[in-house]
């Protein structure tokens, strides 16, 4: 009986880009990196008898204005590496508007397309910087819908969707390679107490937590890691364990931080603890930051200060001492016409008023009252 012989069938694989393009590509973003210097450690004047010491690092001072340049850059790399980019790829994400500019800025260094998609209500201010950066946006009415809106548009034109809130927590190298928590530790050596007691951050995709936290443990420091998080968002909640059918979240009024969902770059196991912030105390610490420091902050700045004072206050009361960092995440001038805007605010029912007594208790006596 004669057997039947299966036909050999010579499937190529798909063309991977050329290496002399991806060589240059990844040389012109380690050439950015080269000229950028490292962002400032900024220590706040809290009261010297207190023994507590309260930093912000500053990555408003990134080319792009965010902290949000680090992980544009490392996703580039990480879809270059990867062999997913190549010459006259449109490069498409979903973001709250930070990341977005970040992304649009390498994207123009390598001559490819990007388009950002992003709910309406972000603000103008950002939209102009994505523009300005060569990229375009699309605009859509709920934020839940960005993700699926950047995935159909990647698949309609054959372009590439990033996927910050899936790749942030894997493109970076958390065990060090100059990342964010390499760079505190590094520029903490010679404080009073070098070794922090808390970071603070705030949760967008978890990128930076997910970092932060298993860069602590990897070195094995005793640093705990805190995630504040605005109201109506997925990731407390999500971290409680509670019923996602019973949070009903739907996102954040608080730009860069927040979400409707619990992203998959969050790493719950790292995070030690979380602090939720209404969206009024946030705006209401971006102006407290400014009178006593004059340092001009973004609203999720105002979030991480917020969490970061009730933990001094907690620290001091217990009779301990030590360091706590969290990060100035961007510049108040992206927010002129919003977070910076009377009217734009008392439409939403942001209502700073009861919160500055708190801060200022905090601030002058180490008391939280909040």
């Amino acid at each position: 009986m004669a057997q039947h012989v299966q036909p050999v069938v010579d499937v190529s694989p798909p063309q991977p880009p050329d290496r002399r393009w991806l060589a240059e590509a990844v040389r012109r973003i380690h050439a950015d990196a080269n000229r950028s210097a490292d962002t400032h450690l900024v220590r706040l004047a809290l009261p010297a008898h207190w023994e507590v010491e309260l930093y912000l690092k500053d990555e408003s001072t990134h080319p792009t204005g965010s902290l949000k340049h680090r992980l544009a850059r490392s996703l580039f790399l990480y879809a270059l590496c990867n062999g997913v980019l190549r010459p006259g790829s449109t490069v498409i994400e979903a973001s709250s508007g930070s990341t977005a500019v970040s992304e649009a800025y390498f994207a123009r260094m390598l001559g490819l397309p990007f388009v950002a998609v992003m709910a309406r209500s972000t603000s103008p201010e950002k939209i102009a910087l994505i523009e300005r950066e060569g990229g375009r946006c699309h605009l859509v009415d709920d934020a839940g819908e960005v993700y699926d809106v950047a995935r159909r548009l990647a698949d309609q034109v054959g372009g590439h969707y990033l996927d910050q809130f899936t790749h942030a927590e894997r493109a970076t190298d958390w065990r060090g390679n100059n990342n964010i928590a390499e760079s505190v530790f590094e520029q903490m050596a010679q404080e009073p107490h070098p070794v922090p007691e808390w970071v603070v951050v705030g949760a967008g995709t978890g990128g930076t937590s997910a970092t932060i936290g298993r860069y602590v443990r990897y070195r094995g420091l005793p640093t705990r890691v805190c995630v504040v998080d605005p109201e109506n968002s997925a990731f407390l909640p999500g971290w409680r364990g509670d019923d996602p059918e019973e949070t009903h979240a739907c996102g954040s009024r608080i730009e860069g931080i927040g979400r409707p969902r619990v992203e998959p770059s969050f790493v719950a196991g790292v995070v030690d603890r979380m602090i939720g912030v209404p969206d009024s105390a946030s705006v209401a610490a971006t102006r407290f930051l400014h009178e006593r420091t004059g340092l001009r902050a973004g609203p999720s700045t105002g979030t991480n200060l917020y969490g970061a004072l009730r933990l001094a206050c907690e620290l001091r009361q217990t009779g301990g001492a030590g360091s706590i960092v969290s990060l100035l995440c961007d510049g108040a001038e992206r927010y002129a016409g919003t977070y910076g805007n009377d009217v734009w605010l008392a439409e939403r029912g942001l209502d700073v008023t009861p919160y500055a007594e708190v801060l200022r208790r905090a601030w002058d006596d180490g008391v939280w009252t909040g």
